[in-house]
């Protein structure tokens, strides 16, 4: 196993929009996690980052790929409110479920945000099935280069629920750096 790779920090949220129930990187293992951090008023967020996470909802299987939007507001806050974003989100017809992140104590930077170290919003947040951070992108990500490392970290869950079969070969610990390591068992 490559132990480079650290768990991602689980979600601090205070609210859940478009869920039936509260979310967790927990309950998501076995599934790659596609987080879409925001801010309502955030010019990229609004005309890349946004859309791009519903065509990444609308192409990859649920069943192997989560999106999960994350409004972390580290200014406008008074605008920005959990109201405020229930209307944005039926606007703008966000479908996948969306945390509103705690807010910090004493700082303007909500925990979440504060927890994987965001430089600002948009920021995009890989995670693989294992509950890895695998990949964190500032900025604009490219539709095909996003495409590319989230079917790579479905293959890789798919490899290791091959080769974690009851009586088959060892699980793999992944490939990572050129290489594909199994684990000692």
């Amino acid at each position: 196993m490559n132990d480079s790779l650290q768990l991602a920090p689980e979600w601090q949220v205070d609210q859940w929009f478009n869920t039936s129930a509260p979310l967790s990187l927990a309950a998501l293992r076995g599934k790659v996690v596609v987080v879409e951090a925001f801010q309502m008023l955030c010019p990229g967020c609004v005309s890349h980052g946004l859309p791009q996470a519903q065509r990444v909802h609308q192409t990859f299987p649920q069943d192997k790929v989560a999106v999960v939007g994350l409004h972390t507001v580290f200014e406008h806050h008074a605008a920005m409110t959990p109201v405020s974003l229930k209307a944005f989100l039926h606007e703008y017809r966000i479908g996948f479920p969306v945390g509103v992140d705690r807010p910090g104590q004493g700082t303007p930077i909500p925990l979440t945000m504060q927890a994987y170290r965001m430089r600002g919003t948009p920021t995009l947040i890989l995670i693989d099935a294992q509950g890895r951070l695998r990949q964190q992108h500032f900025g604009q990500v490219d539709d095909l280069v996003l495409g590319a490392e989230i079917a790579t970290l479905v293959a890789e869950a798919e490899a290791d629920a091959v080769f974690a079969q009851p009586g088959g070969e060892p699980a793999a610990a992944g490939c990572d750096n050129g290489r594909c390591e199994i684990s000692a068992a």
